[in-house]
Protein backbone atom coordinates (compact mmCIF):
# COMPACT_ATOMS: atom_id res chain seq x y z
CA UNK A 1 0.00 0.00 0.00
CA UNK A 2 2.67 2.20 0.54
CA UNK A 3 4.46 1.57 -2.46
CA UNK A 4 1.18 2.54 -4.15
CA UNK A 5 0.89 5.69 -2.65
CA UNK A 6 4.13 6.40 -3.13
CA UNK A 7 3.71 6.33 -7.15
CA UNK A 8 0.40 7.70 -6.97
CA UNK A 9 2.29 10.58 -5.45
CA UNK A 10 5.12 10.63 -7.83
CA UNK A 11 2.56 10.98 -10.36
CA UNK A 12 1.68 14.20 -9.69
CA UNK A 13 -1.86 13.99 -10.92
CA UNK A 14 -3.98 17.63 -10.49
CA UNK A 15 -5.84 16.75 -7.20
CA UNK A 16 -9.86 16.29 -7.89
CA UNK A 17 -10.39 19.30 -5.27
CA UNK A 18 -8.27 21.71 -8.17
CA UNK A 19 -11.02 20.30 -10.81
CA UNK A 20 -14.35 21.51 -11.81
CA UNK A 21 -16.90 18.45 -11.44
CA UNK A 22 -17.65 17.34 -14.70
CA UNK A 23 -13.28 17.45 -15.42
CA UNK A 24 -12.82 15.13 -12.30
CA UNK A 25 -15.97 12.44 -13.04
CA UNK A 26 -13.90 12.56 -16.53
CA UNK A 27 -10.12 12.02 -14.26
CA UNK A 28 -12.10 9.44 -12.28
CA UNK A 29 -12.90 7.99 -15.09
CA UNK A 30 -9.99 7.46 -16.66
CA UNK A 31 -8.24 6.47 -13.60
CA UNK A 32 -10.71 4.05 -11.19
CA UNK A 33 -9.98 0.90 -13.01
CA UNK A 34 -6.11 1.06 -13.41
CA UNK A 35 -5.93 -1.07 -10.39
CA UNK A 36 -8.59 -2.96 -10.51
CA UNK A 37 -9.14 -6.63 -11.47
CA UNK A 38 -9.62 -7.30 -14.90
CA UNK A 39 -13.18 -6.89 -16.00
CA UNK A 40 -14.56 -10.83 -15.32
CA UNK A 41 -16.55 -12.55 -18.24
CA UNK A 42 -20.42 -12.80 -17.22
CA UNK A 43 -23.11 -14.66 -19.38
CA UNK A 44 -24.98 -11.76 -18.73
CA UNK A 45 -23.88 -8.18 -18.46
CA UNK A 46 -27.40 -6.21 -19.80
CA UNK A 47 -27.93 -2.45 -19.37
CA UNK A 48 -31.52 -1.23 -18.78
CA UNK A 49 -33.33 1.66 -16.98
CA UNK A 50 -34.88 2.48 -12.88
CA UNK A 51 -37.24 4.69 -12.18
CA UNK A 52 -35.16 7.41 -10.75
CA UNK A 53 -36.59 9.47 -7.81
CA UNK A 54 -36.89 13.00 -9.83
CA UNK A 55 -39.65 11.58 -12.46
CA UNK A 56 -36.95 10.13 -14.93
CA UNK A 57 -35.68 6.91 -15.74
CA UNK A 58 -31.74 6.33 -14.76
CA UNK A 59 -29.34 3.78 -16.36
CA UNK A 60 -28.87 0.64 -14.49
CA UNK A 61 -26.36 -2.49 -15.29
CA UNK A 62 -27.49 -6.03 -14.16
CA UNK A 63 -24.69 -8.37 -13.77
CA UNK A 64 -25.30 -12.47 -13.28
CA UNK A 65 -22.97 -15.05 -13.64
CA UNK A 66 -25.67 -17.19 -15.33
CA UNK A 67 -29.19 -17.48 -17.29
CA UNK A 68 -31.31 -17.95 -14.50
CA UNK A 69 -33.10 -15.17 -12.32
CA UNK A 70 -31.03 -14.95 -9.23
CA UNK A 71 -31.48 -13.17 -6.19
CA UNK A 72 -30.15 -9.49 -6.62
CA UNK A 73 -28.38 -6.78 -4.59
CA UNK A 74 -28.46 -3.35 -5.96
CA UNK A 75 -25.21 -1.50 -5.96
CA UNK A 76 -24.55 2.12 -5.41
CA UNK A 77 -21.01 3.18 -6.66
CA UNK A 78 -18.83 5.66 -4.81
CA UNK A 79 -17.68 8.74 -5.60
CA UNK A 80 -18.66 11.69 -2.90
CA UNK A 81 -21.92 12.05 -4.53
CA UNK A 82 -20.22 14.29 -7.07
CA UNK A 83 -18.04 11.59 -9.27
CA UNK A 84 -18.25 7.91 -10.15
CA UNK A 85 -20.58 5.95 -13.13
CA UNK A 86 -21.54 2.42 -14.05
CA UNK A 87 -18.40 2.14 -15.99
CA UNK A 88 -15.72 3.10 -12.96
CA UNK A 89 -17.25 0.45 -10.83
CA UNK A 90 -18.14 -2.14 -13.64
CA UNK A 91 -14.98 -4.54 -12.63
CA UNK A 92 -16.36 -4.62 -8.31
CA UNK A 93 -19.76 -5.26 -10.04
CA UNK A 94 -18.50 -8.16 -12.18
CA UNK A 95 -16.61 -10.05 -8.77
CA UNK A 96 -19.87 -9.42 -6.46
CA UNK A 97 -21.86 -11.27 -9.29
CA UNK A 98 -19.05 -13.98 -10.03
CA UNK A 99 -17.45 -14.52 -6.72
CA UNK A 100 -21.34 -14.48 -5.09
CA UNK A 101 -23.58 -16.67 -7.81
CA UNK A 102 -26.03 -13.60 -6.97
CA UNK A 103 -27.33 -10.92 -9.76
CA UNK A 104 -25.90 -7.35 -8.83
CA UNK A 105 -27.57 -4.34 -10.58
CA UNK A 106 -25.71 -1.42 -10.53
CA UNK A 107 -27.55 2.42 -10.37
CA UNK A 108 -26.11 5.53 -12.22
CA UNK A 109 -27.49 7.82 -9.87
CA UNK A 110 -27.67 11.52 -10.36
CA UNK A 111 -24.61 13.18 -9.20
CA UNK A 112 -24.26 16.63 -7.23
CA UNK A 113 -23.99 19.69 -7.76
CA UNK A 114 -26.05 19.51 -10.21
CA UNK A 115 -28.42 17.24 -8.58
CA UNK A 116 -27.87 17.99 -4.68
CA UNK A 117 -28.87 16.50 -1.92
CA UNK A 118 -31.30 14.51 -1.67
CA UNK A 119 -31.53 13.16 -5.42
CA UNK A 120 -28.91 10.35 -4.97
CA UNK A 121 -31.20 9.37 -2.35
CA UNK A 122 -34.17 9.47 -3.95
CA UNK A 123 -33.04 7.83 -6.80
CA UNK A 124 -31.57 5.34 -5.01
CA UNK A 125 -35.07 4.54 -3.09
CA UNK A 126 -37.13 4.63 -5.90
CA UNK A 127 -34.37 2.23 -8.08
CA UNK A 128 -35.07 -0.14 -4.87
CA UNK A 129 -38.92 0.11 -4.76
CA UNK A 130 -38.91 -0.73 -8.10
CA UNK A 131 -36.68 -3.76 -8.08
CA UNK A 132 -38.66 -4.96 -5.26
CA UNK A 133 -41.42 -4.38 -6.68
CA UNK A 134 -41.67 -6.04 -10.07
CA UNK A 135 -38.31 -8.41 -10.39
CA UNK A 136 -39.51 -10.52 -13.17
CA UNK A 137 -39.29 -7.24 -15.12
CA UNK A 138 -35.47 -6.59 -14.35
CA UNK A 139 -34.34 -10.31 -15.03
CA UNK A 140 -33.90 -11.11 -11.17
CA UNK A 141 -35.78 -13.37 -8.21
CA UNK A 142 -36.20 -10.77 -5.83
CA UNK A 143 -34.18 -7.76 -4.78
CA UNK A 144 -32.54 -9.21 -1.55
CA UNK A 145 -29.72 -6.76 -0.48
CA UNK A 146 -28.07 -3.70 -1.09
CA UNK A 147 -24.98 -2.42 -1.09
CA UNK A 148 -21.80 0.58 -2.16
CA UNK A 149 -18.60 1.71 -1.85
CA UNK A 150 -18.07 5.26 0.18
CA UNK A 151 -20.89 7.41 -0.59
CA UNK A 152 -22.50 4.27 -2.14
CA UNK A 153 -22.29 2.59 1.37
CA UNK A 154 -23.76 5.91 2.76
CA UNK A 155 -26.74 5.69 0.18
CA UNK A 156 -27.12 1.58 0.77
CA UNK A 157 -27.35 2.25 4.63
CA UNK A 158 -29.87 4.56 4.31
CA UNK A 159 -31.94 2.43 1.39
CA UNK A 160 -31.65 -0.08 3.90
CA UNK A 161 -33.42 2.31 6.77
CA UNK A 162 -35.84 3.09 4.01
CA UNK A 163 -36.67 -0.87 3.31
CA UNK A 164 -37.07 -1.07 6.94
CA UNK A 165 -39.60 1.60 6.88
CA UNK A 166 -41.65 0.12 3.63
CA UNK A 167 -41.62 -3.41 4.71
CA UNK A 168 -39.38 -4.33 2.29
CA UNK A 169 -37.48 -7.45 3.56
CA UNK A 170 -33.71 -7.72 2.74
CA UNK A 171 -30.75 -10.11 3.68
CA UNK A 172 -28.16 -7.87 3.52
CA UNK A 173 -26.58 -4.66 3.76
CA UNK A 174 -23.03 -4.53 2.26
CA UNK A 175 -21.60 -1.28 3.18
CA UNK A 176 -17.96 -0.97 1.88
CA UNK A 177 -15.43 1.86 3.91
CA UNK A 178 -19.08 3.91 3.99
CA UNK A 179 -19.48 7.59 5.45
CA UNK A 180 -22.05 7.50 8.12
CA UNK A 181 -21.16 11.01 10.17
CA UNK A 182 -22.38 14.38 9.41
CA UNK A 183 -19.36 16.62 9.70
CA UNK A 184 -16.07 14.50 9.21
CA UNK A 185 -14.88 15.16 12.55
CA UNK A 186 -13.57 11.82 14.24
CA UNK A 187 -10.26 10.96 15.04
CA UNK A 188 -9.52 9.17 12.28
CA UNK A 189 -10.75 12.15 9.28
CA UNK A 190 -7.69 13.80 11.21
CA UNK A 191 -5.01 11.40 11.38
CA UNK A 192 -5.55 10.23 7.71
CA UNK A 193 -6.52 13.94 6.74
CA UNK A 194 -3.29 13.87 4.05
CA UNK A 195 -1.42 11.35 2.08
CA UNK A 196 -3.68 8.21 2.30
CA UNK A 197 -5.34 8.81 -1.20
CA UNK A 198 -8.73 10.47 0.36
CA UNK A 199 -7.90 13.75 1.59
CA UNK A 200 -9.40 15.96 3.69
CA UNK A 201 -9.73 18.57 1.66
CA UNK A 202 -11.33 16.76 -1.49
CA UNK A 203 -14.09 15.41 0.93
CA UNK A 204 -14.88 19.33 2.21
CA UNK A 205 -15.04 19.85 -1.80
CA UNK A 206 -17.18 16.84 -1.94
CA UNK A 207 -19.31 17.94 0.66
CA UNK A 208 -19.99 21.31 -0.24
CA UNK A 209 -20.56 20.04 -3.38
CA UNK A 210 -23.48 18.42 -2.96
CA UNK A 211 -24.94 19.75 0.62
CA UNK A 212 -25.24 22.39 3.09
CA UNK A 213 -23.46 22.47 6.11
CA UNK A 214 -26.51 22.88 8.41
CA UNK A 215 -28.50 20.32 6.59
CA UNK A 216 -25.87 17.45 7.31
CA UNK A 217 -27.30 15.93 10.04
CA UNK A 218 -30.09 15.00 8.08
CA UNK A 219 -29.72 10.83 8.71
CA UNK A 220 -30.47 10.39 4.49
CA UNK A 221 -26.89 11.75 4.43
CA UNK A 222 -25.30 10.89 7.86
CA UNK A 223 -27.44 7.52 9.27
CA UNK A 224 -25.58 7.46 12.22
CA UNK A 225 -28.45 9.81 13.37
CA UNK A 226 -30.97 7.43 12.40
CA UNK A 227 -32.91 4.95 14.04
CA UNK A 228 -31.45 1.64 13.53
CA UNK A 229 -34.10 -0.77 15.15
CA UNK A 230 -34.61 -3.61 12.64
CA UNK A 231 -32.87 -2.72 9.93
CA UNK A 232 -31.17 -5.76 8.01
CA UNK A 233 -28.55 -7.44 8.32
CA UNK A 234 -25.27 -5.80 7.58
CA UNK A 235 -21.42 -6.80 6.43
CA UNK A 236 -19.29 -3.88 7.23
CA UNK A 237 -15.67 -4.02 5.01
CA UNK A 238 -13.22 -1.18 5.88
CA UNK A 239 -10.22 0.16 5.82
CA UNK A 240 -7.63 0.71 8.53
CA UNK A 241 -5.81 3.88 6.98
CA UNK A 242 -9.00 5.97 6.24
CA UNK A 243 -10.75 8.71 7.24
CA UNK A 244 -13.78 6.73 7.22
CA UNK A 245 -12.96 3.82 9.36
CA UNK A 246 -13.69 5.23 12.67
CA UNK A 247 -17.11 6.13 11.50
CA UNK A 248 -17.96 2.44 9.72
CA UNK A 249 -16.77 1.30 13.52
CA UNK A 250 -19.30 3.78 15.02
CA UNK A 251 -21.93 2.38 12.30
CA UNK A 252 -21.34 -1.41 13.27
CA UNK A 253 -21.67 -0.61 17.15
CA UNK A 254 -24.23 1.31 16.53
CA UNK A 255 -26.36 -1.73 14.61
CA UNK A 256 -25.06 -4.01 17.36
CA UNK A 257 -26.74 -1.89 20.11
CA UNK A 258 -29.88 -2.30 18.25
CA UNK A 259 -29.74 -5.75 17.92
CA UNK A 260 -28.54 -6.15 14.28
CA UNK A 261 -26.31 -8.66 13.33
CA UNK A 262 -22.93 -7.83 12.18
CA UNK A 263 -20.26 -8.89 10.53
CA UNK A 264 -17.18 -6.43 10.32
CA UNK A 265 -14.28 -6.74 8.29
CA UNK A 266 -11.31 -4.72 8.88
CA UNK A 267 -8.20 -4.89 6.57
CA UNK A 268 -5.22 -3.35 8.45
CA UNK A 269 -2.92 -1.39 6.31
CA UNK A 270 -4.77 -0.43 3.42
CA UNK A 271 -6.73 2.78 2.18
CA UNK A 272 -9.91 3.86 1.51
CA UNK A 273 -10.74 2.44 -1.83
CA UNK A 274 -8.68 -0.33 -1.55
CA UNK A 275 -11.20 -2.90 -2.91
CA UNK A 276 -10.99 -1.65 -5.93
CA UNK A 277 -7.02 -2.42 -6.19
CA UNK A 278 -6.95 -6.24 -6.66
CA UNK A 279 -4.27 -6.29 -9.46
CA UNK A 280 -1.92 -5.13 -6.24
CA UNK A 281 -3.06 -5.61 -2.95
CA UNK A 282 -4.32 -9.06 -1.93
CA UNK A 283 -6.33 -7.75 0.33
CA UNK A 284 -8.93 -6.50 -2.20
CA UNK A 285 -9.12 -9.88 -3.26
CA UNK A 286 -10.18 -11.20 0.27
CA UNK A 287 -11.98 -8.60 0.93
CA UNK A 288 -14.09 -9.48 -2.43
CA UNK A 289 -14.52 -13.05 -1.18
CA UNK A 290 -15.73 -11.72 2.17
CA UNK A 291 -18.21 -9.78 0.76
CA UNK A 292 -19.31 -12.34 -1.86
CA UNK A 293 -19.57 -14.98 0.98
CA UNK A 294 -21.74 -12.59 3.28
CA UNK A 295 -24.11 -12.73 0.33
CA UNK A 296 -23.98 -16.43 -0.56
CA UNK A 297 -24.65 -16.68 3.95
CA UNK A 298 -27.61 -14.56 4.14
CA UNK A 299 -30.82 -16.00 3.34
CA UNK A 300 -33.34 -14.07 1.33
CA UNK A 301 -36.68 -13.87 3.08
Amino acid sequence: MAGLLDRIQRAVRTPLHAMTPPEARQAYERAAEVLDLPRAPLARVEDFTLPGGGGAPRPARLYAAGPEPRPALLYLHGGGFVIGSLETHDSLCRQLARRSGWAVVALDYRLAPEHPFPAAVDDAWAAMESLAADPARHGIAKLAAVGGDSAGGTLAAVSALHARDRGLPLALQLLITPGTTAHADTASHRLFANGFLLDAVTIAWMFDHTIPHHHRRDWRFAPLEADLDGVAPACIVLAECDPLVDEGLAYGDRLRMAGVPVQLELYRGVTHDFIKMGRALKEAVTALDAAAAALRQASPT
